[in-house]
C-alpha cells in the first residue's frame, strides 16, 4: 500500500468530516429559516443564489484546482519556490475577481430580481455581494494548502465559515422578521458575508503560522524562479477556464430555472403567488437536501485531483487505475444510500424537517423523490470530473456538461408547461442532465486512461446493500408510526434502521473489505473492530 493511496482517502476523510459538521449546522439554519419565513420568503432568499453561485464559481471552481495541480506538480520535482509563486499570482488574480464580482452583484441585484419576476428578492440578492470578495480570496489559500496535500486548513476554514454564516444569518432573519419577509430574507443572506470573512481570517491565521515551514521548504529546493509571472498566470487560466466554464453551467441553468419556472407556471394558469410558492418548494425545500451528499463527494474530488495528477505525470498507471476505481466506488458508497434513503422516506423526511409548513412539505415530497435519484449521477459526475481535471483533460467535462445542459433546457421548457407536471418538470430535467453527463464522463475517463470500471464492485454491490436498507427504512418507519403515531420518531427510527442495515450489508456484500478500512485515518483500529465483530 503506497503513501499516495493513503493520502487520497485520508484527505478525503478530513474534508468529509468537516462537511458533515457543516451540513449539520446548515440544517440548524435552513430548516428553522424555512419554518420562519415560509415558502414565499424562501423564494426571496433563494432567488439571488443562482447568480451568486455563478459569480462564485468563477473564482472558486477552476482557479483553486489549477493552484492545487500546479503546486503539486512543481513540488513533486523540488520546485518549491515556483510553487509558492503560483500561489502569490493566483492570490492577486482572485483579489481582482472577488472585487469585480461583488460589485456586479451588488449593483445589478435590482435588475436581476425584476427579470426573475420576484422584485422582492432585491435586498436578499444584494446582501450576498460582500461574500463574493471574502470567499474568492479564501479560495487561493485553500488551493495552495490542497496542493501541499494538506486538507486540514480547508476543513477548519469551512467549519468557521459555516458557524458565522448560520449564527449571524439566523439571528438577523429572526430580528428582521417584524419588518417583513424581504428584510428577513436579506438578513439571512448576509450571513454568507459574515461566514466568508470568518473563513478568510481563519485561512490567513493558519497561513501565517505555517510561513516558517513553507520558508524552510522553499529554501531546501531549487531557487530558480522558473516561469515568469505572466506565464504562470496564463497557465492558471488555461487550466482554470475550462473548469470554470463547465462548473458555471449548472449555476447558469439554475438561473434559467429562475427565469423559466415562475413565468412558465404563470403562463399555464397559476397565479404569480402560487408559482412563487412552487418555486420556493423546489429550491428552498427539496433542492437543499440533495446537496447534503455532494459536500462529501466534493471532499473525495478535491483530494483526488493532486493524487491523480501526480500518478499521471509519473506514468504510474497501476496507481492511477487504483485511485480512479477507488474514487468512483467511494462516491457510489456515499451517494446510493443517500439517494435511496430520500426516495424511500421522501414525504416523512419533508414533514419531519418542515412541520410548520405541512402543506408545502407534502407538496415538495415528490420533488425530493425525483431529485434524489439524481444524487447518484451527480456524485459520479463530480468524481469523474476531478479525474479528468487531474489528467489535464479539463475541457472534456465542460463539453459533456454543455450537452447535458441542452437536455435540461428542453425538459424544463417542455415539462414545466404541462399543468399536471408543473414544477416537477424542472426536477426531471435536472436528473436527465446528470444522467447524460455522467455517462459521457465515464466514456471519457475510459478513453483517456484505459481504467476499467468493475460494474459489480462499483455499482451492483452498493445497489444490493441499499435495496435491503430501503426495505428496512420503510418497515421501521411504518412500525413506529403504527405504534406511536409520531412522524418525527418514525422518521428517525426509519433512518436509524436503514442506516444500520446498510452498514452491515456493505460488509456482507464485500462492498468494503477490512483491508480497505486501513486506508482511512484510524483505519487500523476500525479494521480490527470489524474482525472482532465478525468473529
Amino acid at each position: 500500500m503506497t503513501t499516495k493511496k493513503k493520502s487520497f482517502l485520508g484527505g478525503a476523510a478530513i474534508l468529509a468530516s468537516a462537511a458533515v459538521i457543516i451540513k449539520v449546522m446548515g440544517a440548524f439554519f435552513r430548516i428553522p429559516l424555512s419554518n420562519i419565513i415560509g415558502s414565499l420568503g424562501m423564494s426571496y432568499y433563494q432567488t439571488g443564489y443562482p447568480l451568486y453561485n455563478l459569480f462564485l464559481t468563477i473564482s472558486t471552481a477552476g482557479i483553486p484546482v489549477a493552484i492545487s495541480r500546479m503546486v503539486s506538480e512543481r513540488q513533486a520535482v523540488g520546485r518549491y519556490y515556483e510553487a509558492h509563486r503560483v500561489f502569490r499570482t493566483a492570490l492577486l488574480l482572485l483579489l481582482v475577481i472577488g472585487a469585480v464580482s461583488a460589485s456586479l452583484l451588488f449593483f445589478g441585484a435590482g435588475a436581476y430580481a425584476e427579470s426573475a419576476g420576484i422584485p422582492e428578492a432585491t435586498m436578499a440578492t444584494r446582501a450576498l455581494a460582500p461574500a463574493l470578495f471574502f470567499v474568492s480570496v479564501m479560495a487561493a489559500f485553500r488551493g495552495y494548502f490542497q496542493g501541499n496535500r494538506n486538507m486540514k486548513p480547508t476543513a477548519l476554514s469551512q467549519v468557521f465559515e459555516q458557524v458565522f454564516r448560520v449564527g449571524l444569518g439566523l439571528t438577523l432573519a429572526v430580528v428582521l422578521t417584524s419588518k417583513g419577509l424581504e428584510y428577513a430574507a436579506a438578513g439571512a443572506s448576509f450571513g454568507a458575508a459574515a461566514g466568508g470573512m470568518a473563513g478568510l481570517i481563519t485561512m490567513i491565521i493558519i497561513y501565517t503560522l505555517s510561513r516558517e515551514a513553507f520558508r524552510k521548504k522553499i529554501e531546501s529546493g531549487s531557487q530558480e524562479p522558473g516561469a515568469s509571472t505572466g506565464k504562470i498566470l496564463v497557465q492558471i487560466l488555461m487550466i482554470a477556464l475550462p473548469i470554470t466554464i463547465g462548473s458555471s453551467i449548472m449555476p447558469l441553468l439554475n438561473m434559467i430555472d429562475v427565469q423559466i419556472v415562475v413565468n412558465r407556471l404563470v403562463a399555464t394558469g397559476y397565479t404569480p403567488e402560487a408559482a412563487k410558492e412552487l418555486f420556493g418548494e423546489l429550491t428552498g425545500f427539496a433542492q437543499p437536501l440533495i446537496n447534503l451528499p455532494q459536500v462529501l463527494i466534493q471532499a473525495v474530488a478535491i483530494s483526488l485531483v493532486p493524487t491523480i495528477a501526480a500518478a499521471f505525470k509519473q506514468k504510474d498507471m497501476e496507481d492511477l487505475s487504483f485511485n480512479i476505481q477507488t474514487g468512483l466506488r467511494t462516491a457510489m458508497i456515499i451517494a446510493m444510500p443517500c439517494a435511496f434513503g430520500m426516495m424511500s422516506l421522501s414525504e416523512p423526511i419533508m414533514l419531519f424537517l418542515y412541520p410548520a409548513e405541512k402543506a408545502s412539505a407534502i407538496s415538495a415530497a415528490p420533488l425530493l423523490f425525483i431529485l434524489a435519484f439524481g444524487i447518484i449521477f451527480l456524485s459520479g459526475i463530480q468524481t469523474l470530473t476531478a479525474i479528468l481535471q487531474g489528467i489535464g483533460k479539463q475541457n472534456v467535462p465542460m463539453i459533456n456538461l454543455m450537452i447535458g445542459a441542452l437536455v435540461k433546457i428542453f425538459c424544463t421548457m417542455t415539462l414545466t408547461g404541462i399543468p399536471e407536471i408543473n414544477v416537477k418538470g424542472a426536477a426531471i430535467g435536472t436528473v436527465a442532465t446528470y444522467f447524460v453527463t455522467f455517462v459521457l464522463n465515464m466514456i471519457a475517463v475510459y478513453r483517456y486512461t484505459g481504467a476499467k470500471f468493475p460494474l459489480v464492485q462499483i455499482f451492483v454491490r452498493p445497489l444490493v446493500s441499499v435495496a435491503f436498507m430501503s426495505v428496512g427504512a420503510i418497515a421501521g418507519h411504518r412500525a413506529v408510526m403504527a405504534v406511536l403515531g409520531s412522524n418525527s420518531l418514525a422518521t428517525l427510527a426509519g433512518v436509524a434502521v436503514g442506516g444500520c442495515i446498510y452498514v452491515v450489508m456493505i460488509f456482507v456484500t464485500k462492498t468494503i473489505t477490512p483491508e480497505e478500512l486501513t486506508m482511512l485515518p484510524k483505519g487500523d483500529k476500525l479494521a480490527k473492530l470489524f474482525k472482532k465483530i465478525k468473529k
